[in-house]
């Protein structure tokens, strides 16, 4: 058995004896480990390429943020652990080294993928039902961002990868709501628009839900809104089929979209969802793997797009995070990589990485944080009060 094997089954074994707390602790120094032995990067507070002349001029400038949720749920042993870092070559190479890594962000609420995202964005855990088509409770990110600091609703945007996504936006807090949100682009609606009764080969792309059977219901939309984002956003069919690496990825999809909104629009808050890991309900582990490395690609793009963008170079901050993890192979509870329902901190324990403007490169921080500090961060970065938010901002990236 080779080093890094036999150091993977040492963690699996302390993992198995110890408290929630412990085990989130160790898959903390477990990730801190694999990152300093493959990434190179520094460990605690220690610097590896700080520059604090660029960290300060950032100040001057209109900061662009995008947050990508790693989403879909990806497990330490098909990532992080030393057998399954070959499926994140672009993490490991290329965005971590720029980036301020944090290895153990604990998601405490429900592990559904429309209600996690909803509480990364909201900063609240909310209890919304997860196949419903239902705001959040909570005030959005968006909300605070465009009340505060008075912005127009083409500076705040949402890429979500299904129709089930399509009230994320805002919320329906009395002090926020209607007209205040972001507005949201589901390509899968852009997709079925675009096709208009023609070509079906992209039926595949339309598919809804990986978890449950059933599809949320079809949306009505405005015609005329619908025409006038592909006219806006310059969309194109055939100009997605051209570019696209495969025809098979939503995700593929979303990221043409979202590149075209940075082309065409550059609002100063943009989210996307990565959506294509959550295959593995299927139950297929090579589709599971296979969204794993699709998803490291479409991040890496993006943060290459976002250095070449006129509108984004040197002033952009990017967030990528996962909603939450998936079960592990020990319990028995569990159906392994497939699903995410015993709610064990493997599934709970997930990860931050933070790069670009006004950020440290190349260091990683063990503390424990939380999903619903994200949205307290994103506050003190761009100066409004996300005043109902659980979450407190993570000081480090002040």
């Amino acid at each position: 058995m080779s080093d890094s094997s036999l150091q993977t089954e040492r963690v699996r074994a302390a993992l198995a004896a110890s408290s929630p707390r412990e085990v989130a602790r160790l898959v903390s120094l477990s990730r801190r480990e694999f990152l300093r032995t493959a990434a190179g990067v520094a460990l605690g507070g220690t610097l590896l390429r700080s520059n604090p002349l660029a960290r300060a001029a950032v100040a001057n400038k209109k900061r662009k943020i995008i947050v990508v949720t790693f989403g879909g749920g990806a497990r330490d042993q098909e990532t992080f652990a030393p057998e399954g870092q070959e499926n994140i070559p672009h993490l490991m190479r290329e965005l971590i080294p720029q980036s301020a890594f944090f290895t153990q962000v604990v998601n405490r609420g429900i592990l559904g993928h429309y209600v996690a995202t909803a509480s990364l964005a909201t900063g609240v855990y909310e209890t919304i039902n997860n196949f419903a088509s239902l705001p959040p409770e909570y005030p959005t990110v968006f909300e605070y961002f465009r009340k505060d600091l008075k912005r127009p609703s083409s500076d705040a945007w949402v890429v979500a990868p299904s129709n089930g996504f399509n009230r994320i936006g805002e919320s329906n807090h009395r002090s926020y709501g209607a007209g205040l949100g972001a507005r949201v682009i589901l390509p899968k609606h852009l997709l079925t628009a675009a096709m208009r009764g023609g070509a079906t080969d992209y039926e595949h792309l339309l598919r809804d839900n990986y978890e449950t059977p059933f599809r949320a219901p079809e949306l009505a939309g405005s015609e005329f809104e619908l025409q006038q984002l592909e006219m806006i956003l310059k969309l194109s069919v055939d100009d997605f089929k051209a570019h696209a690496r495969t025809l098979s990825s939503p995700d593929e999809l979303s990221v043409y979209i979202t590149r075209q909104l940075m082309r065409q629009v550059a609002p100063s808050l943009l989210w996307i969802t990565l959506h294509d890991i959550d295959v593995a309900h299927a139950g297929a582990y090579s589709l599971y793997v296979e969204g794993i490395r699709r998803t490291d690609r479409l991040c890496a793009e993006l943060w290459q797009a976002a250095q070449s963008e006129p509108e984004y170079a040197g002033k952009t901050t990017m967030f990528i995070l996962p909603d939450f993890g998936r079960d592990a192979d020990e319990d028995s509870a569990g159906n392994g990589f497939q699903h995410h329902r015993t709610g064990d901190p493997l599934s709970r324990t997930t990860w931050l990485m933070a790069l670009g403007a006004g950020v440290r490169e190349g260091v990683v921080y063990d503390r424990a944080t939380d999903s619903t500090d994200l949205v307290p961060t994103l506050g003190s970065m761009l100066g409004f009060s996300p005043s109902l938010a659980q979450g407190k901002p993570i000081t480090e990236l002040l």
